[in-house]
């Protein structure tokens, strides 16, 4: 039963469109075809930039696939940076079905491919979570080195969501999954960047500071007014995406 409700009200795939992406946004896209722990075949996008030795690993949110993010990733790439940014299990052009285990796997084979396959060292990864994306970036951060972690709309746990939105209801004891990133954090000693609109309607402003309030030292918060869950980086424009590299650039010097 919690797996069938996993489906419904945690993860939210699109399926791909066809179309020469690379064309259409006019970005160095390079299809990448690699392979979870599992066997589960994914894809993602490398877009590689030589003007920062920073390396962007993207960890999505709930919704959708990659091709949301690309006017996103056109802004990160104009920064500078190089990103890898790929797809779960079962969104867009990546086999299999979502599901908590299975992202985390899919998060530790894009970094594996990132450090192993194009040879990129830790200490020039980032890693970037934004949401639901936040707590599988927080697991990769757990196991693998890096250089640093940017968790953007984060919350603390499904638990946590659920009693925020539910009246306090315990609907999490009828999903299977936890996506428990405060205690994730408990084990994470690089630096961390979190980010959180003060309009946010989905992942409310105090569960991001839960996040901000339990992770270690060294840490700091950007707080974007006037923004809600799916217009951050719109809303928070050039300063935004300057609080970004910024970090970046501070931890990998780091």
């Amino acid at each position: 039963m919690s797996g069938i409700l996993d489906q419904l009200i945690v993860y939210h795939p699109a399926p791909w469109v066809d179309l020469d992406w690379a064309r259409a946004s006019g970005l160095p896209l390079e299809d990448v075809w690699f392979q979870a722990a599992d066997g589960t075949r994914l894809f993602g996008w490398y877009a590689e930039s030589s003007a920062t030795p920073a390396v962007l690993l993207w960890c999505h949110g709930n919704a959708g696939n990659i091709i949301n993010r690309l006017d996103n990733l056109a802004e990160l790439y104009r920064l500078g940076f190089s990103v890898f940014l790929f797809d779960y299990r079962g969104y867009g052009r990546s086999r299999g079905r979502p599901s908590e285990e299975g992202l985390y796997q899919d998060a530790l084979a894009a970094y594996a491919y990132l450090t192993e396959t194009r040879r990129i060292r830790p200490e020039r990864l980032v890693l970037f979570g934004r949401s639901l994306g936040a707590a599988v970036a927080g697991e990769v951060a757990s196991q693998r080195p890096v250089a640093g972690l940017i968790l953007e709309s984060p919350f603390p746990s499904v638990e946590a969501m659920a009693r925020a939105h539910y009246f306090g209801l315990p609907l999490h004891w009828l999903l299977g999954a936890r996506f428990d990133l405060a205690d994730r954090l408990q084990h994470i000693s690089v630096p961390i960047l979190v980010v959180h609109g003060d309009r946010d309607e989905v992942v409310p402003l105090q569960l991001g500071k839960q996040v901000f309030d339990v992770a270690r030292e060294p840490k700091s918060f950007y707080l974007v007014h006037g923004a809600d869950h799916n217009n951050l980086y719109l809303i928070g424009g050039q300063p935004y995406f300057q609080r970004l590299k910024r970090f970046a650039e501070e931890v990998i010097r780091g």
